[in-house]
């Protein structure tokens, strides 16, 4: 199944409630992840522009894109973005294509 990562911006309101009343945010999101037919991997909060991020595995886009937009419906999130991750080898696979299709591509108005 294809490695997704999600990373997440808690708002302002959802932050004050967690130091108001400590608790561990892992098990609701694996509870959604698992719902879509999801694995969660690594879970993790973070220091930054965004407030957390975690590796999920999915069996489709859609499975992926159903989970974030569940999260993003709860209201707990400023911003909520879902990222497919490629491996090394798939990347290295997508080089080559480049390279073996020799296609340009003409900008507007070129």
């Amino acid at each position: 199944m294809p490695l997704y990562e999600m990373r997440w911006m808690f708002k302002d309101a959802t932050i004050k409630a967690m130091a108001e009343r400590p608790q561990d945010r892992e098990p609701p999101a694996r509870e959604v992840i698992e719902s879509f037919g999801g694995k969660l991997h690594h879970y993790y909060f973070m220091l930054g522009e965004y407030d957390g991020l975690a590796i999920v595995e999915f069996p489709d886009y859609a499975s992926a894109a159903a989970t974030s937009m569940r999260a993003s419906a709860s209201g707990a999130f400023a911003r909520f973005e879902t990222h497919p991750l490629m491996t090394a080898q798939e990347a290295q696979r997508a080089m080559q294509m480049v390279k073996d299709k020799q296609a340009t591509y003409r900008a507007p108005n070129a």
